[in-house]
Order: structure tokens, then sequence, then C-alpha cells
């Protein structure tokens, strides 16, 4: 299960998606610099099967994925190229804009 969260923001569709075990937390990585919130307002919403949350990604405009389970099935699945996935704290973080060519 994951956690889901659709943003329909100036004509995006932003689908949110992160492992339901980092609902909640907060990444540190000191040698990026960076404080990255997996947090309620972003990514909540409907806790799902993964499966069920990455088809609805398939529709959206951006992407939005944390967590080792989630990132790694958007890679077998094609959503996510492997070079573009970033190391925060240990978890796998990607983000995925779709432009309309």
């Amino acid at each position: 299960m994951v956690y889901m969260n659709i943003h329909d923001v100036r004509g995006e569709r932003i689908v949110a998606i992160c492992d339901e075990e980092l609902y909640g937390a907060k990444l540190v990585d000191t040698r990026l610099g960076i404080v990255f919130h997996v947090s309620e307002p972003f990514y909540g919403g409907q806790k799902v099967p993964l499966d069920y949350a990455l088809s609805i990604a398939r529709e959206a405009t951006i992407i939005n994925l944390v967590g080792k389970r989630s990132v790694e099935a958007a890679i077998r699945e094609g959503l996510v190229h492997p070079d573009a996935v970033l190391d925060i704290a240990g978890i796998p973080h990607a983000q995925v804009v779709k432009t309309p060519y």
C-alpha cells in the first residue's frame, strides 16, 4: 500500500505517491543540504494499492514519488528513468514532468 494524493493546479494534474511507512516522515540529508518533508498536505489523500496509484499516475502531467517500492515500480513501468532518481538520506525520490509533445 502507498499514500496517493491528486492535485489539480493551473491545468496540471500532479499525482504524489509515497511508500506507506514514509508518510509523515522528515528526510534529512546533510550531504545534499536537503530537508524533505513527506507531508500530509501533499502526499496524504488515499491509502491505495501501488498498482492502482501507478495507473492514476500514468494520466498525470507531473508525478512525484518517494520510497523504494514506489520508485522501483515506476521504473519498471517505464514512468521514471533510473538516472532521474535522487537519493535523499537513503530514500529514492523521483519527479516526472511530462511535456505535451
